[in-house]
Order: structure tokens, then sequence, then C-alpha cells
């Protein structure tokens, strides 16, 4: 979950990249309407619903043949099984270089259309020329859909039926039992090989995580760096924090957290407030990495800096057994070779 600045606070507020150009015309193209109440029948055709986070039922007349969704959960769908009915994606997709972000993890970028590489781009034209049946995202705040532009939102929603995955405040695990929920909903083979492997490795990471966690008992900070901030994460709140405390880990709670409550900022004269071991580092583009944090006496000066124990961390996690069980296992390595620091 993001811990940086970049992203504000209320998750809402963003300007829309598309535009109210022609709106009429594309709801029109998108063939209006297109729900009807139904059993939910993964895959094929015949009535389709789904229940999703909002407590809303989403149905259609058959099953969605044309999603478009956030990137971190078009890849966690991909990891459960479904490929081609995914033609779009909005949010980080494509690095500088053209290489997938890693929030894309083991998605085909080439092979969907990106209308939105960044937190406040939201092509709408492109959208709609999709002629999505369904749109999917994370739901990090009530009824906020994730890097769905707040203020375009009512031009983006008719276009297609939306589902909203909660992403906070939840353990790890549940919100992957939901995106695999919905995948099966979709058509996707739960028991298919390629499944059943990533769930077995994200339950023994989780078995080591454990261990990991008991017979080496070290203080863990999750945080995250900007130029002026350094921001130290809630593990009460931020999905897979709770699950890692769950196994055992002793993350730092910070004390006086923002609203929202995802983290505590800190000026950097500060950022020695909380006495950890190990830090579990944000990783995303848009945040400070060590090489940019070391030109920062504080930095340099924190216990976990000094000895070297810096792990990365994926703040914004992919919701599946094959995106997490990486993420676990680093976190148990980071553990198994961590001392108290001085």
């Amino acid at each position: 979950m993001s811990t940086s600045p970049n992203v504000p606070l209320s998750r809402r507020g963003i300007l829309a990249a598309g535009g109210a150009v022609g709106i009429g015309a594309l709801l029109a193209a998108c063939g209006g309407d297109k729900g009807s109440e139904g059993a939910n029948k993964g895959g094929g055709t015949g009535p389709w619903s789904f229940t999703d986070d909002r407590k809303q039922q989403v149905s259609l007349k058959n099953t969605p043949q044309r999603i478009v969704a956030f990137t971190g959960t078009a890849a966690a769908l991909h990891d459960f099984g479904i490929d081609d009915q995914i033609v779009g994606v909005f949010g980080p997709t494509k690095l500088k270089n053209g290489k997938p972000d890693p929030q894309a993890g083991d998605l085909d970028v080439d092979k969907v259309t990106i209308i939105g590489n960044a937190y406040n781009q939201f092509n709408i034209e492109k959208y709609a020329s999709l002629r999505p049946d369904l749109l999917v995202t994370n739901m990090y705040e009530p009824d906020a859909l994730w890097f769905v532009p707040d203020e375009s939102k009512d031009k983006i929603t008719p276009l297609a039926k939306t589902v909203a995955i909660t992403s906070a405040r939840t353990p790890l695990v549940k919100i992957i039992e939901r995106y695999a929920d919905l995948a099966k909903s979709l058509g996707a083979d739960l028991q298919a090989k390629k499944v059943t492997d990533a769930k077995a490795r994200f339950e023994n990471a989780s078995a080591a995580l454990r261990k990991a966690a008991k017979s080496h008992p070290v203080k863990v900070l999750a945080c995250s760096g900007s130029p002026s901030l350094f921001y130290a994460s809630n593990p009460g709140i931020n999905a897979d924090l709770m699950y890692y405390k769950s196994l055992g880990v002793d993350l730092i709670v910070p004390d006086h957290l923002d609203k929202g409550g995802y983290f505590e900022s800190l000026s950097w004269e500060n950022a020695d407030k909380y006495k950890a071991d190990v830090l579990l580092l944000d990783n995303r583009t848009a945040t400070l990495q060590p090489k940019d944090l070391a030109a920062k006496p504080s930095w340099a000066k924190l216990p976990a800096v000094k000895a070297g124990q810096i792990t990365p961390w994926s703040s914004e996690p992919r919701f599946s057994y094959a995106g997490a069980a990486p993420l676990i296992e680093s976190l148990a390595k980071a553990i198994e070779g961590a001392k108290k620091a001085k």
C-alpha cells in the first residue's frame, strides 16, 4: 500500500487524462447497459454475477470477455489463469526503458492496451474504444476505485460494470482468496498446476517466515523515503504487513499516524524515532532507494542502515499466491540473516 507523498492520502481528487470530449458518443459505442441479473457461472457463456467488496452484485448477460483492470489487479488475475479476457490496463505498467513495471508481474504488457501509465492518467476515449464489459480494480478506501480518477469517475463508470476488491484493513491472504473467487467466476481453473504450485509455494513461504520470526526476534520497520519526509508505515492497515505480523514478525507500529492511518510522516531530522533492526523499504519507482538516500546524513545513522539490514518492500503487493510468495520468501531470508542492530 502506498506510503509515498506521490499518492494523496485521500486517494481522491485526481484529474482525468481523457477529458470530456465525446462522452455521449462513447457511451453509445459501448452499447449502453449490458447488465442482467443471473447466477454466477464461471467461464463460458450464460448469466454472470459477482458480489464485490462494496457489497454490490455486478451482473452481466454473459461472462465478461473484455476486461480492463488496474495493472496490479490484471497481473493477479493473470496469475490465476485469466489472460485473453484482459484487453486493457491502467496504472504503472511500463518503465521508462519500456520494460514491465514490477506491478505488472507476469502480465504480457505488450499484449494489452495501456490507457494510463501513472496515477493521474486515464484516457477515457481509449478506454471506451476497447468496448469493455468489466472494469476491475483495488479499493484501498471505501467505495474509491483505485487509479480511477475521482473527478472523472462519473464519465468512466457508465461505460462498463465495475468490480472493486478491498485492498487494505484486511490480511493479505483474505484478499488473495477474494481474487481467487473473482478469477474462478471469470472462468479460471483454480486446480490448474500453475495455481496449486503457487499456493503451495505461498504456504511454504509463510511457514518459513513464521519460523524465522520466532528464531530471530528482530524489530522491523516498513518505511518509505521521499526528498523531504521519511514515512513509517502502519502494520495495522496495510494488508501485507497485517499478514506478516500475524505470522509473528515484530513490526513496529507508529504512534502518531497521519490522516488515513497508513503511515506516520517524519522529518528527516526525526527519522530515527523508531529503533529498527531491519528496514523494509518501499521499492516502488516513485520512492527513494538506498542509493538516493545515501546523501542524507540521518539515513546513514539509522541502526539498520549501518548494519546493512535493508530489504525491499513491495508496498502495493500483487494479490495472488504467485505474486505474494516471493515477497514473503524475501522477508524471511532478511530476518533469518539479521541481528540486533546497535
